[in-house]
C-alpha cells in the first residue's frame, strides 16, 4: 500500500519501532518529573509530549510514511478533542465568575458551618464530593476546601493522613460526576460517546464506591474520638464580611443541574450557567464585583461588566485582606485551562502518531490476542492505564493513549465505545494521585502536605473505584452492546469528533 504514486512502500513496525518512541515518552516525562518536580506539569510535560510525538513521527516516516500525511493525523488526532477544549475553556470562565459570585464561598459558608467534628472525616469527604462536582476539578478541590480540611484536622487532632484521603476520594468523585471536569469531558469525545452518557455509566461503579468509601469515613470519624473544641465562628464571620452569603448566590448550580438533567450541550450549559453567576454576582456582590475592576474612570454598570469580562478570561482575584479567603475563592478564567489545553494537544499528538503509525496495535495485539472475555478485555484495558499511570506519570497519558489503543478491539467484541470511556476513567483517573511520581500524586503531596505513601491507605474510594469496576466487567454489570449495523471494522479505524452532546 502506497500514500502515493511516488511514495516508498510502507512497512508494518516492528516490536522495537514501537517501543522506540514509547521508551523515549517514559524516559522524557520521568526526567521532567526529577528535575521540575510538580512544576513539571507547567511545561516540562507538555514539551516532552511534544517531543515524544516528533520521535514517533520519525520512526513512522522511517517505515515509508511521508511527513505531509504524518503532519495531516496530527491535525485530525487534535481535532478529536477540540470540542473538549472549547468546553474547557468555557469552564475556566464559570469557575472565576462563580467565584466572584460567591457561588462557591456560599457552598464552603454552609458547609463548614454544619460540621459535627464527630463527623470530620465524613463530612470532608463529602464537602470536597460536592465542590469537585461545582468546580469540575480535584487540583482546585484539593488546594482549597482540602487545605483548609488537612489544616482543621491538625487542630482538633484528627488524623491528617485520614483527612487528605477523604479530601482525595471525595475530590476526585466530584471530579467524575460533572459535566465540568476536563477528564469526563474529554474521555467520551475521544472514544466517540458524549459527556452526560459517560456521566451516568461511571456513576454505576462511582457512586457506591463513594457511599461505601463515605460509610469507612463515617465509622473511623465516630470511633476517633475527635476533640470537638475547634472554633470555626472567627471563619465563618470572616467569610460574611467579605460575601453576601445568601441562598440566591446558589442560583447558578441549580441552573446548571437543571441544564444538565435536561441534557442541554455541555458547552451551552457552561455558557449559561457562567452568565447566571454573573447576574447573581451584579445584584448579590455589587460592591466587591465594581471594586474588582479597578477603573474609576467609568461608571458602577460599566465597572461590573469590565469585572465579568476579565474574570471569565484571565479569573478573579479577591483582596479582601483575608490571606486565607483570598487564596480559597480566586482564580480561574479561560487563562487558566491553558496549560491543560497545552497537555492535551501534546498527549493527543503523540497519541495520533501512535496510532497512525501502528505502534499502539503493535504493541496492544499480543495481549489481546490472549483475551477470550469481555470481562479480560476491560481488564486489560484498565491494566493498562494504571500501567500509564506509573510509568509515564501523568492521567492523561493514562487516559488518551489506552483510549486510542483498544478504540477497534472495543469495537470488534462488538462493546459500545461507552464501556471502554468507562473502564478508561475507573482506572486512569482515580489512580492518578496514588502514584507519588505522577504528577497528580506529587501535587496532592505538596498542596496538602501529606506524603502518597502516607495518604495511600486512606483514599479508599480510589481504591474500590478501579476494584469494583474490574468486579462489574467479569460479572458483565453496566456492559453495554453496540448494535450489529455499527460494528463495521472499517467505520472503527478512527472515531468521529463529537461535538453535539445532547444525545
Amino acid at each position: 500500500m502506497n500514500e502515493n504514486a511516488d511514495a516508498a512502500p510502507i512497512r508494518p513496525p516492528s516490536l522495537v519501532d514501537a517501543l522506540i518512541p514509547l521508551i523515549f515518552m517514559i524516559v522524557m516525562l520521568t526526567w521532567s518529573i526529577i528535575l521540575f518536580g510538580i512544576d513539571a506539569a507547567v511545561g516540562p510535560l507538555q514539551v516532552a509530549l511534544l517531543m515524544s510525538a516528533v520521535v514517533a513521527a520519525a520512526v513512522a516516516h522511517k517505515n515509508g510514511h511521508s511527513w505531509e500525511r504524518l503532519g495531516e493525523e496530527v491535525v485530525k488526532g487534535i481535532s478529536l478533542a477540540m470540542g473538549a477544549i472549547l468546553i474547557l475553556l468555557m469552564v475556566g470562565a464559570l469557575i472565576g465568575v462563580w467565584n466572584m459570585s460567591g457561588t462557591i464561598a456560599t457552598v464552603v459558608y454552609y458547609g463548614i458551618k454544619y460540621i459535627n467534628p464527630a463527623w470530620f472525616y465524613f463530612a470532608t469527604a463529602l464537602l470536597t464530593g460536592i465542590i469537585g462536582i461545582v468546580t469540575g476539578s480535584s487540583w482546585t478541590t484539593a488546594a482549597t476546601l482540602g487545605v483548609a480540611f488537612v489544616g482543621i484536622a491538625n487542630v482538633i487532632g484528627a488524623s491528617e493522613a485520614i483527612a487528605a484521603g477523604a479530601v482525595i476520594s471525595g475530590a476526585y468523585f466530584g471530579d467524575k460526576m460533572t459535566p465540568l471536569s476536563e477528564t469526563t469531558i474529554l474521555t467520551p469525545q475521544i472514544v466517540g460517546s458524549n459527556v452526560y452518557d459517560h456521566i451516568r455509566s461511571m456513576a454505576k461503579i462511582s457512586i457506591p464506591a463513594y457511599l461505601i468509601a463515605l460509610t469507612l469515613f463515617f465509622i473511623i470519624g465516630r470511633s476517633a474520638n475527635i476533640d470537638p473544641t475547634v472554633d470555626t465562628t472567627a471563619a465563618l464571620e470572616a467569610l460574611g464580611s467579605v460575601y453576601n452569603i445568601t441562598l440566591w448566590n446558589l442560583l447558578p448550580i441549580a441552573v446548571l443541574l437543571v441544564l444538565g438533567i435536561r441534557k442541554y450541550p455541555a458547552f451551552l450549559s457552561i455558557l449559561i450557567g457562567t452568565l447566571a453567576g454573573a447576574l447573581v454576582a451584579v445584584f448579590t456582590q455589587t460592591e466587591l464585583v465594581v471594586a474588582f475592576a479597578n477603573d474609576l474612570s467609568i461608571s458602577a454598570p460599566f465597572a461590573a461588566l469590565k469585572s465579568i469580562w476579565v474574570a471569565m478570561g484571565n479569573g478573579f482575584a479577591l483582596n479582601s485582606g483575608y490571606a486565607e479567603i483570598d487564596a480559597l475563592f480566586s482564580g480561574g478564567g479561560m487563562e487558566s485551562m491553558l496549560l491543560t489545553v497545552w497537555l492535551i494537544l501534546g498527549a493527543m499528538s503523540f497519541g495520533a502518531m501512535m496510532d497512525y503509525g501502528g505502534f499502539n496495535e503493535r504493541l496492544i495485539t499480543p495481549v489481546i490476542s490472549r483475551v477470550k472475555s469481555d470481562g479480560g478485555t476491560i481488564a486489560a484495558v484498565m491494566l493498562t492505564s494504571i500501567g500509564f499511570n506509573i510509568v509515564a506519570g501523568d492521567q492523561y497519558i493514562a487516559i488518551v493513549l489506552p483510549a486510542r489503543m483498544f478504540m477497534v478491539t472495543f469495537r470488534q467484541r462488538g462493546l459500545h465505545p461507552e464501556v471502554l470511556a468507562t473502564a478508561v476513567e475507573n482506572s486512569g483517573t482515580v489512580t492518578s494521585p496514588l502514584i507519588p511520581w505522577n504528577s497528580c500524586g506529587a501535587y496532592m503531596t505538596a498542596t496538602l502536605g501529606v506524603s502518597t505513601f502516607v495518604y495511600f491507605p486512606y483514599c479508599f474510594f480510589n481504591l474500590l473505584n478501579p476494584i469494583l469496576a474490574l468486579i462489574g466487567g467479569f460479572t458483565g454489570f453496566n456492559i453495554q452492546r453496540l448494535e450489529p449495523d455499527a460494528q463495521p471494522v472499517e467505520a472503527t479505524l478512527r472515531p468521529a469528533p463529537v461535538i453535539d452532546q445532547r444525545k
